[in-house]
């Protein structure tokens, strides 16, 4: 038929002893044929008056089993021949489409087929997306898409990915749908000055991003042609990482990568001015507790601070250079002046405030410093397509510093210049951690303001976390993309993840490493995918020797 119909084989009929309804029904499979999960079928139902309906879905469940068994005991003697029955295959399919939208069900006998081509993508709504994304393959290797628009802002946005640690591949997922971005071509003119910071929160495995895989081999490449992506690195890349502890020469604090990485801190100046202190505080859920007054009224004081060179400066009467020697200085202020802690502010609420101060010296010493000239090259930037910000060596209260802080001023920057259409996509794993449900902090505030109002400013979040159970609901809730690895059985059984139909529920806790389900607003069925092996090096190893430019660290450096 035309691409008004059905262009696939036939399949099989729809039964008659199990009801069909416009939402669900089931196929007898044809002995000469098979359906499998995630098939995608058709039919057509003529209607009184010569109108046609055509129907569409995606089968949810298979099963077989033996017709003229009455009891389990009977399998034996049917395989003796001495009962007689026969093996039938029948498959339960969740429309998706109706086209015209006339909800009718289908009815028994009536001949199914596979959808192809047109119909397939009227079937996944492909149709109407006017400028898809590649997100993955199906089960038999047709492309899958996402519109972009619930992507961009436009009519959504945000990702929310979900999956445990070292099984799900949450954040290499991440990285292929920004490679998929930036060569798909659907951004147009756009992915010039389209951005991504990506937060490498767990080993170095994110550090290797531009440098191509070895391990990837002509079958994985050839997946790459069918989504019509090139099987390559990322071009535009560069690295940020933490400096080493100790010493006044900054190095960046990374073991596998030599070149190709710039150490990053904030200066003293900035700290005070830009009013960072709340970064390095998580506030109390206990109301009764006054110590965030405190740091509010302390980062007022040191808006005051006069800079006096290469990042330090002078609070009051002393010149600070470090940042143990501002704790100090602090620590003194609030303890002998209310106009730094506060009036009417107890000494058990200050020395709350300075034990918490005083915890996060140790953390943040190397990355707040006034003791470097032109500390304008050490700062984090978004020149590169591609930025990495390395924090996994970094206490907990750390890393909350360095995530806080870089997308507070890349928010506000995309905030003050306008430009919704240069997109910024932003990629934080452990978003439990930055966001969690209970509790609040200078940092989940800003990830909530990136939740509900970045779509209008062209910043994307792509979140991942291993229990979306954890992550504030608002943040889950912007999501108009989301993704499943696999999940932990206990896991999966949350409300959270009420948009998976009950066998997507169960498959979630068996699926392997790059097969995710993916759900979006057009289709009301989640989407199960597979996507290629990682063109991009996500380990040294993997990257092998560069060059001549010895970019990567000789790992057996220092053994005999």
């Amino acid at each position: 038929m035309d691409g008004n119909g059905i262009s696939g084989p036939p399949v099989g009929r729809v039964i008659g002893t199990e009801d069909a309804t416009p939402l669900e029904f089931w196929v007898g499979v044809a002995p000469d044929r098979f359906l499998q999960l995630d098939d995608v079928v058709a039919l057509s139902r003529p209607l009184p008056g010569g109108q046609v309906v055509h129907i569409y879905g995606i089968v949810a469940q298979v099963r077989a089993r033996y017709e003229g068994a009455n009891f389990d005991s009977d399998v034996f003697l049917i395989e003796s021949g001495l009962l007689p029955a026969e093996v039938f295959e029948t498959a339960q399919v969740t429309a998706t489409r109706f086209e015209p939208e006339v909800f009718v069900p289908p009815r028994p006998g009536q001949e199914v087929t596979v959808a192809q081509g047109p119909d397939r993508d009227k079937a996944l709504f492909f149709d109407r997306m006017t400028e898809r994304l590649p997100v993955g393959l199906s089960r038999n290797g047709e492309p899958l898409f996402v519109n972009l628009e619930f992507l961009d802002g436009r009519r959504g946005a945000h990702v929310n990915i979900s999956g445990i640690s070292g099984v799900a591949t949450k954040t290499t997922y991440a990285t292929f749908l920004l490679h998929s971005l930036y060569n798909s071509g659907v951004l147009g003119n756009r992915s010039v000055n389209t951005k991504a910071l990506i937060f490498n929160v767990k080993g170095e495995d994110l550090l290797f991003l531009d440098k191509p895989n070895s391990a990837i081999d002509d079958e994985q490449a050839a997946l790459y042609s069918k989504l019509g992506l090139p099987a390559e690195p990322f071009r535009s890349f560069q690295i940020f990482a933490p400096p080493r502890k100790g010493g006044d020469v900054v190095v960046p604090d990374v073991a596998s990568r030599v070149k190709g990485v710039t150490p990053f801190f904030w200066t003293l100046e900035e700290f005070c001015h830009e009013g960072l202190l709340p970064f390095l505080f998580v506030e109390s859920e206990d109301e009764r507790s006054h110590y965030t007054m405190v740091v509010h009224n302390v980062m007022v004081q040191l808006q005051k601070a006069t800079p006096i060179g290469e990042g330090a400066v002078r609070v009051e009467d002393r010149e600070v250079r470090t940042f143990r020697e501002l704790v100090d200085v602090i620590t003194f202020k609030v303890q002998n002046d209310q106009e730094w802690s506060g009036p009417a502010i107890g000494a058990g609420t200050v020395n709350a405030f300075v034990r918490r101060l005083y915890g996060a010296v140790r953390h943040v010493e190397p990355l707040i410093r006034g003791d470097q000239t032109a500390p304008e090259k050490n700062r984090i930037n978004l020149d590169h397509q591609v930025t990495v910000v390395d924090i996994h060596n970094l206490h907990d209260r750390a890393k909350r510093f360095v995530v806080g802080v870089t997308i507070r001023k890349a928010f506000d920057e995309k905030e003050s210049s306008g430009q919704s259409n240069e997109l910024l996509f932003l990629v934080l794993d452990e978003l439990n951690k930055y966001a969690p449900r209970e509790g609040a902090s200078p940092i989940k505030e800003i990830l909530l303001d990136v939740a509900e109002r970045g779509r209008s400013l062209g910043v994307i979040l792509i979140g991942a976390q291993q229990t979306a159970s954890e992550v504030e609901r608002r943040i889950i809730a912007n999501s108009a993309i989301r993704v499943v690895g696999r999940l932990d059985p206990a896991e999966a059984s949350r409300e959270e993840y009420g948009f998976l139909p009950a066998v997507h529920r169960q498959r979630a806790t068996i699926i392997k490493p790059g097969t995710m389900l993916l759900s979006q607003p057009e289709l009301p069925i989640p989407l199960v995918l597979e996507f290629p092996f990682p063109a991009w090096a996500t380990r040294a190893a993997e990257a092998g020797k560069a060059d001549d430019d010895d970019e990567l660290a000789d790992p057996f450096a220092g053994l005999d």
